[in-house]
């Protein structure tokens, strides 16, 4: 996938909705398969769950990175221009505790002009220039 043909950029919460087979999970489905991104930070952060939680984190990635034939997801590394946007970010987000995976998410949606899919509530009330989609 051209990252030029994405739709949406999805938090890990978002693809854990997925993974885990939870409410909200058919929207972010969709948004994969339209095309869909995801930063490396996030990615850990799925994984991270996954551990803490007794999974295999190489065992899930045939589940959490699906490579059908229309879109899929793309990972995104984490640069000096995503870092720099998330630090940014902090001042309007630390009243709700963003984590800094929270905060590549939202980065990365904001440099390429996408929305970003979230099961946060929480984000709802960000004063951002982002669109922030909650999925349930």
């Amino acid at each position: 996938m051209n990252t030029g043909d994405a739709t949406a950029v999805l938090d890990a919460s978002a693809l854990l909705a997925v993974v885990n087979q939870e409410a909200g999970r058919e929207r972010v489905e969709e948004a994969v398969a339209a095309g869909a991104l995801l930063s490396t930070v996030n990615w850990a952060e799925v994984l991270t769950r996954l551990v803490m939680s007794g999974a295999d984190p190489d065992a899930v990635t045939a589940v959490a990175l699906p490579t059908g034939n229309a879109g899929q997801l793309q990972l995104i590394p984490f640069d000096d221009e995503q870092a720099r946007e998330a630090a940014r970010l902090i001042r309007k987000t630390r009243s709700l505790g963003l984590s800094l995976a929270d905060r590549a998410a939202l980065a990365l949606a904001k440099l390429r002009g996408l929305p970003v899919l979230t099961s946060d509530r929480a984000w709802r009330s960000l004063r951002l220039s982002i669109k922030i989609e909650i999925i349930r």
